[in-house]
C-alpha cells in the first residue's frame, strides 16, 4: 500500500514534467521567431531562425498572417488562430495527434501574425514510459525486500508462539518434561518463563500427590495386619472367604503403594509392551470376569439370604480393557447392590454380546438410584460414602469409547448397564451405542413377561 501511494503520485509527476518540458520547448522556439518578426518580415531571415532554433522540429513551426503568406504547416484550425490573433495573447489549442502553442506578434507596421509551434503527443510523454518501468520495478523490489524482512521478523514470533504451544500440548499429554527455551519478544519470553514454572509447580505437585497417597496406603497395612490376626481363629468357609478378602486388600494396598512410587508417566495414556517392545492390544473376557466375580460374591448373598443369578456369561465376550480394571468395576457395581440394599433383595448380573457391543447388567431390588446423573459425578453420594464407586465404573467405559446407563430393573430397583466394544467384531464407527443400552436395560423386563 505505501509503494502504490508513493507510485501514482511520482508517476503523475513524471507526466507533468514531460508535458512541461514539450511546452517549454515550444515557448522558445516561438519567442525566437517572436524575436525575428519584431525586426523584419523577410521570409528568409524568418525561415533562418527556425531553421536554427527548431533542429529536428523544423517541420513543427509555422507562422500565419504574414504580407508574403504562410510560412511552414499549420496544425491548429484557422478559427483558433484567427481568435489568438484577435486576443493577442498565448493559448495551447488542441490539434490532431498533440497540441500547438500559439503566440502572437506584431510586425512594424502594426500587422498582427501568429506563431505556431505544434507538439506531437509522443513528444508530451516522452520519456514517461522507461520512467514508470523504472518506478514500478523499484517499487516491486522495496515490496519484495520488505515482504521477506516482515517474514523473517514475523518468523521469529510465530517460531517462539508455535514452540510455546507444542510445548503446552506435550504437557497436556501427560509428558511433564517437557520445557521450552524462551526467545522472541519480550511478552513471549515471559510466558515461557511462566510455562516452565507451571510445567515444575505441575511435577511438585503429583509428586507430592504420589506421596500423599503411598504414606495413606502404608497407613491401611497395620489395621488390616491387625483384622488378618483377628480373623485366624474363624473355622470354616465364612473365615476362608473373610482371610481371603483381607488377602486381596492387602495386595491393593500393596499395588498403590507401588503405584504411587513409580515416577509420573511421560504420557498420560498407559501403553503395554510385548516381549519386543512393541504396543499390544489389552483382551479381556467380560464373561469369565463375571464368572469368577460372582463365585465370591454369591457366597456373601448366600449368607445375606439374596437371590443371586448370572445370566448369559457362558460364551465369550471380549473387550479391549485391563482384567484387573473390569473387575475392580463389577466388585464396584456389586459391592454397592450389598451396602445400599437391604438383605434378602435380589441381585441379576448378565452379559450380552451383539450388534459390535459387550453389556454388562447388574440388576437389584432395592431402593434403585434417584438421580443418574448425580450418581455418576465423582464424590457424589447421598449415602455417606465417598461417591467413587459408579465414577469407576464410568471411567472404564468411558476409557474403553462406551457408555453406562442407569435405569430400573425388572426386580424395582437400580439396573446399571455397562457397554463396551467387542474387542473381537467392533461396531461400525457410523453405528449408536445409546439405543442398544436402553434396549439392554429394558430386556429384563420382557423376558420377565415371556416366562409369565
Amino acid at each position: 500500500m505505501v509503494a502504490v501511494a508513493f507510485l501514482i503520485p511520482l508517476g503523475m509527476v513524471v507526466q507533468q514534467i514531460a508535458e512541461e518540458r514539450a511546452l517549454a520547448d515550444a515557448q522558445r522556439q516561438a519567442a525566437a521567431v517572436v524575436a525575428v518578426l519584431t525586426v523584419t518580415d523577410n521570409v528568409v531571415a524568418i525561415d533562418n531562425v527556425i531553421a536554427t532554433t527548431s533542429g529536428r522540429s523544423i517541420g513543427r513551426v509555422a507562422v500565419h498572417g504574414l504580407p508574403s503568406g504562410r510560412i511552414g504547416d499549420g496544425h491548429a484550425a484557422q478559427a483558433e488562430i484567427d481568435a489568438a490573433g484577435r486576443q493577442s495573447r498565448t493559448s495551447v489549442v488542441d490539434a490532431p495527434g498533440g497540441e500547438s502553442f500559439l503566440e502572437p506578434a506584431r510586425l512594424g507596421d502594426g500587422t498582427v501574425v501568429v506563431v505556431e509551434v505544434f507538439i506531437p503527443m509522443e513528444e508530451s510523454s516522452k520519456g514517461v514510459g522507461v520512467a514508470w518501468l523504472t518506478l514500478c520495478t523499484l517499487a516491486i523490489g522495496l515490496v519484495a525486500v520488505s515482504v521477506w524482512v516482515g517474514d523473517r521478523l514475523a518468523a521469529t514470533v510465530v517460531g517462539s508462539a508455535k514452540g510455546l504451544a507444542d510445548a503446552a500440548k506435550s504437557l497436556g499429554d501427560g509428558q511433564l518434561g517437557v520445557r521450552i527455551v524462551p526467545s522472541g519478544p519480550q511478552e513471549l519470553v515471559e510466558a515461557g518463563l511462566a510455562f516452565n514454572s507451571m510445567a515444575d509447580r505441575v511435577v511438585a505437585l503429583l509428586k507430592g500427590e504420589r506421596e500423599l497417597l503411598a504414606d495413606l496406603s502404608h497407613r491401611l497395612r497395620t489395621p488390616l495386619t491387625g483384622l488378618r490376626l483377628d480373623t485366624e481363629p474363624i473355622e470354616g468357609p465364612l473365615g476362608e472367604r473373610v482371610r481371603n478378602s483381607i488377602a486381596s486388600l492387602e495386595a491393593e494396598v500393596d499395588s498403590i503403594i507401588r503405584a504411587a512410587r513409580q515416577p509420573p508417566a511421560n504420557t498420560g495414556e498407559i501403553t503395554r509392551l510385548n516381549a519386543d517392545g512393541e504396543p499390544v492390544q489389552v483382551k479381556t473376557d467380560a464373561a469369565d470376569v463375571v464368572r469368577e466375580r460372582m463365585v465370591f460374591w454369591s457366597a456373601v448373598a448366600g449368607d445375606q439370604g439374596r437371590t443371586c443369578k448370572r445370566v448369559g456369561a457362558s460364551l465369550p465376550a471380549p473387550v479391549n480393557v485391563a482384567r484387573a480394571d473390569l473387575v475392580a468395576a463389577i466388585d464396584a457395581l456389586l459391592g454397592n447392590v450389598f451396602r445400599y440394599t437391604p438383605q434378602a433383595t435380589p441381585i441379576e448380573v448378565a452379559v450380552t454380546r451383539r450388534d459390535g457391543w459387550v453389556a454388562v447388567r447388574v440388576d437389584d431390588g432395592g431402593p434403585g438410584i434417584p438421580d443418574p446423573d448425580a450418581a455418576l459425578k465423582r464424590g457424589v453420594s447421598n449415602k455417606g460414602s465417598t461417591g467413587l464407586g459408579l465414577d469407576i465404573v464410568h471411567k472404564l467405559a468411558a476409557g474403553a469409547n462406551g457408555a453406562v446407563n442407569i435405569g430400573r430393573s425388572r426386580f424395582g430397583g437400580a439396573s446399571v448397564v455397562v457397554l463396551l466394544p467387542d474387542a473381537e467384531a467392533p461396531p461400525p464407527p457410523t453405528g449408536t451405542r445409546f439405543g442398544l443400552v436402553g434396549r439392554l436395560s429394558r430386556e429384563p423386563r420382557r423376558r420377565r413377561r415371556a416366562r409369565d
